[in-house]
C-alpha cells in the first residue's frame, strides 16, 4: 500500500527533539516500510532538509506556521496529478483531518489519538461528529482515551480501536545485561551516584507530571534509606533547558533534602534516553493528570526497572499491581509514594521479580514489530470499510 503518516506541527521526525508521537513513528517506520511505500509529513527543523528519502522512506517537511494548509496543498497537488495514498494516518489532529480529506477524498483515513482531543473544550460537538463520519478508523493509545471519545460521541464506537505504543528493544537493554552494565556504571559515575540506591524520574518538569510530590516523598525515603538519591531526567519542555518558576521550586525542594540527594540532568537528547534509564534502580511515574498512557512505562520495563506509577488514565491498562509494577491510588499523597519506594528498596527480591516480569511483558507484546502488525491490521480494515 501507499501510506502517508501526517505528524503534528509540534516536533519533527525523526525524533531528534523528542516527542511520544515522533518516537512511535520512528519505531514503526522500519517495519512498515518493509511491505509498504511510506511518506512521512512533519515540520521543518534547522538540522534536517525540507525533503529527503532515507531507507526508501520519503520525508516531506513544512514550516510549523500554517502546517496543515501546506500539507493539504501538497495532497491536493497529488490528487490533481491523479496520485493518491491508499491510507492516510493523521496523528492527534482531528480537525486537520477534514482539510486532508477534502484534498484527497479517495484515500482512506485513520486518525490516531494520543490525548483527550475529543473532550468538550477541545472540539465542538458539530466538528467532532463531522470528523467521526469522515474517518474510517480511529486508533487510540489506550482504552481510556477510546472511552473518552465514545462517551461523548457514541457514533465512534464501531471505529475505535486501542493500539498501544511500544519500545525499541534493541535500544532499551535491561540493566542485568553485560553491555548495559558498563553503560550503567559509566553514567552513574558521571552523576556521582555509583554506590547509591537510585530512584529515577524521566519526563517533562511540569506540575501534571508530579515531580514535586516525588521530591516530597524522598524526604521520608531517605530517613529509611540514607543512601537513596533521586535522579530527575528532563527539562520543562522538549529540547528546552531553560528553568522556569516551577523548575526553581523543584530545586528549592531538593535543597531541603540535603547535598547530593537530588540530581537534575537537564534536557537529555532522545538518542541518550535509553541509556539514562540504566542509571536507576527503580522508576517512578508520578503523573497527576489523567495520563493517556505514558510511554515511559514501556521504556522503564524495557530497561528492566521495577515501576511505581499512578492509577490515572490509561496507566493501569499495562501496569498490574505487584505483577509488573506498583499502582498508587492515592496519587496526590507523597507518603503513598514514599512507602512504595521504601518497600521496593527494602525488598530486592520483589523488585527484581517485578522488573523481570515487565521486561518479558514488553518483549512479548510491545516491541515495535508487534505495534506495526496491529497498525497494519487497522490500515487494512480501513480499506475494507464502507466509505463514509
Amino acid at each position: 500500500m501507499e501510506i502517508a503518516l501526517i505528524c503534528t506541527e509540534m516536533l519533527t521526525v525523526p525524533s531528534i527533539r523528542g516527542g511520544a508521537i515522533q518516537v512511535l513513528i520512528d519505531g514503526i517506520t522500519p517495519h512498515l516500510s518493509k511491505n509498504h511505500h511510506l511518506t512521512i509529513y512533519c515540520i521543518t527543523d534547522p538540522d534536517l532538509p525540507d525533503m529527503e528519502v532515507v531507507n526508501e522512506v520519503k520525508y516531506i517537511r513544512f514550516p510549523r506556521e500554517n502546517y496543515a494548509f501546506h500539507v493539504g496543498k501538497k495532497l491536493a497537488e497529488k490528487t490533481a496529478s491523479m496520485e493518491y495514498y491508499d491510507v492516510i494516518h493523521v496523528f492527534n489532529r482531528p480537525r486537520d483531518l477534514l482539510i486532508y480529506k477534502n484534498a484527497m477524498p479517495m484515500s482512506r483515513f485513520v486518525l490516531s489519538l494520543h490525548n483527550e482531543m475529543f473532550r468538550d473544550g477541545k472540539i465542538s460537538t458539530e466538528m467532532g461528529n463531522l470528523v467521526i463520519r469522515a474517518v474510517d478508523r480511529i486508533m487510540t493509545i489506550s482504552e481510556y482515551i477510546g472511552q473518552t471519545i465514545i462517551s461523548r460521541f457514541p457514533l465512534a464506537k464501531s471505529k475505535v480501536k486501542a493500539i498501544y505504543s511500544g519500545v525499541d528493544l534493541q535500544r532499551y537493554k535491561p540493566i542485568w545485561e553485560q553491555d548495559a552494565q558498563s553503560r550503567r556504571n559509566e553514567l552513574r559515575k558521571k552523576y556521582g551516584v555509583e554506590d547509591k540506591k537510585v530512584v529515577l524520574f524521566v519526563g517533562r518538569l511540569s506540575a501534571v507530571k508530579g515531580p514535586d510530590i516525588l521530591l516530597e516523598a524522598m524526604e521520608q525515603v531517605i530517613q529509611k534509606h540514607p543512601d537513596a538519591v533521586l535522579v530527575i531526567v528532563g527539562s520543562k519542555w522538549f529540547s528546552d533547558d531553560r528553568i522556569d518558576e516551577f523548575g526553581l521550586s523543584l530545586r528549592k525542594l531538593a535543597e531541603v533534602l540535603g547535598k547530593n540527594k537530588v540530581v537534575f540532568t537537564g534536557f537529555v537528547p532522545p538518542s541518550e534516553i535509553p541509556s539514562h534509564f540504566l542509571v536507576g534502580d527503580l522508576f517512578v511515574c508520578s503523573s497527576q493528570w489523567q495520563e493517556p498512557l505514558a510511554r515511559v512505562h514501556y521504556e522503564a520495563m524495557g530497561a528492566g526497572l521495577p515501576i511505581i506509577t499512578t492509577n490515572r488514565g490509561g496507566n493501569a491498562e499495562i501496569i498490574k499491581h505487584l505483577d509488573n509494577g506498583i499502582l498508587i491510588d492515592d496519587y496526590t499523597n507523597s507518603v503513598a509514594f514514599a512507602d512504595a519506594i521504601a518497600f521496593l528498596l527494602s525488598n530486592k527480591q520483589v523488585a527484581n521479580s517485578i522488573a523481570r516480569t515487565g521486561r518479558i511483558f514488553v518483549e512479548s507484546n510491545f516491541g515495535f514489530e508487534h505495534v506495526t502488525k496491529r497498525m497494519e491490521g487497522l490500515y487494512v480494515a480501513s480499506t475494507q470499510s464502507k466509505k463514509p
